[in-house]
Formats: structure tokens, C-alpha cells, sequence
């Protein structure tokens, strides 16, 4: 499996993921979803370089024009509710990607233990397409796997890149074990550890609470 850390590069997406790590900034919501769309729209570029081309004929007001344009056949997926703006950032630049939608959430048995569940799945087809799989936060790879083995439901996509903004290192083995070997892994960041909840530490708390308020 192919990991990408772009942490490891200096660009303006360390400025927004130090922004939503803030708890200052992180107070304002409006901002901090702002932040989640601009890192997608960032590794939507990033991850563009991972796709297939082909050369097309543009005709312009003085003659033409061969550009290569991606080939492959996109669906977007993500996992509700905390991926909504993550997801937002991707479909700017993959505008005519497909869409798929996976509810899947953590169910606690007590304060420290829960089960994964996925109750919602709305999805095209997948087969012969690339599954572009978001969700901003990667915290054991639990919710990442059984959203994609219940989109998998519809088909068997020929490409499979998930993408994230701060993962553990625990989700990232997780992840080499659980999907495809050929999966392309995309973070903004990739933290060391997990707390006594499954929280990534340092992290940046509950991506959906900061999102859209907090939950009962």
C-alpha cells in the first residue's frame, strides 16, 4: 500500500491544519469548516496526480488545443456526518465525480468500548471506477473499513484511494491490513497515538462536533 503524508512537505496545507487543531480558531465553526474544505480542495489536487489521462481536442476562438484531462471514473464517497465538509473541498475539484454517502458511527457500550455501525449507504455503481473514500478524521480504521466493505455492496472499483486529514499511526497499519494492497492512503497529518477513547492524539478533538455542534 502506498502512504502519503503531505505533512512532510511545506505548503499552505500546514497552515490550515494548524488552524484546525487551534482550540482558539477552533471556536469559530464557520472557519473551521472553511479549513476542512480547503485541505480537500488541496489533496483533491494532490491525489488528481494519481488518476489516469487522456488526450483531448479543445476548441478554441483561434484554433485548437490538446490537453490531457483525467480518464477515470470517480465516486466520491464519505462517511456522515463529520465528512460533509471534507467531501465539499473534493467535489470542488472533482466536480463530476459521482457521490456516495455512508452513515457509519460509533456505538458505545460503555465509556471505553464501542462497536462500529453502518445503518445508511447511498452509492452508483462501483464496478471498473475509482472509490475516492474521505473521511477527516482516521482514528482506529474501524468506520473507514466497514463503510468501504458496505459500498463494496455496489460493485468492485478498479482504483481505491482514501483520504484523510490527520490519521493515527495505528489507523494507518490498520488500514495496510484491512483494504486492497494496491489503496493509495492520502493524510494531511499522521499523528502518533490514541487515547484511553480512541481519540488521535494530539488530533484536533470531534471533527463533527466542531463541524456542526455537538451531538446528544
Amino acid at each position: 500500500m502506498k502512504i502519503v503524508d503531505l505533512s512532510l512537505q511545506n505548503t499552505i496545507l500546514n497552515r490550515f491544519v494548524a488552524e484546525i487543531r487551534d482550540v482558539n480558531i477552533q471556536k469559530d465553526s464557520l472557519r473551521f469548516r472553511r479549513n476542512i474544505e480547503r485541505i480537500g480542495e488541496i489533496m483533491a489536487y494532490e491525489i488528481s496526480r494519481e488518476l489516469s489521462y487522456e488526450a483531448q481536442t479543445v476548441t478554441t476562438p483561434l484554433g485548437e488545443s490538446v490537453q490531457n484531462v483525467p480518464a477515470d471514473k470517480v465516486v466520491l464517497g464519505t462517511i456522515l456526518r463529520a465528512g460533509l465538509p471534507l467531501h465539499a473541498g473534493f467535489h470542488n475539484y472533482f466536480d463530476r465525480a459521482e457521490n456516495a454517502f455512508v452513515s457509519a458511527y460509533r456505538k458505545y457500550t460503555d465509556e471505553t468500548h464501542f462497536d462500529v455501525h453502518v445503518e445508511y449507504l447511498a452509492s452508483p455503481r462501483l464496478d471498473n471506477k475509482t472509490l475516492l473514500l474521505v473521511d477527516p478524521m482516521l482514528a482506529t480504521g474501524y468506520s473507514a473499513e466497514l463503510s468501504f466493505r458496505a459500498l463494496c455492496t455496489k460493485g468492485t472499483p478498479s482504483k481505491v484511494v482514501l483520504a484523510s486529514v490527520i490519521a493515527s499511526r495505528q489507523a494507518v497499519e490498520y488500514v495496510k491490513e484491512h483494504f486492497p494492497s494496491n489503496t493509495i492512503l492520502y493524510c494531511a497529518a499522521i499523528d502518533p497515538t490514541l487515547n484511553e477513547h480512541y481519540y488521535i492524539v494530539p488530533g484536533l478533538g470531534d471533527a463533527g462536533d466542531l463541524c456542526f455542534g455537538e451531538k446528544e
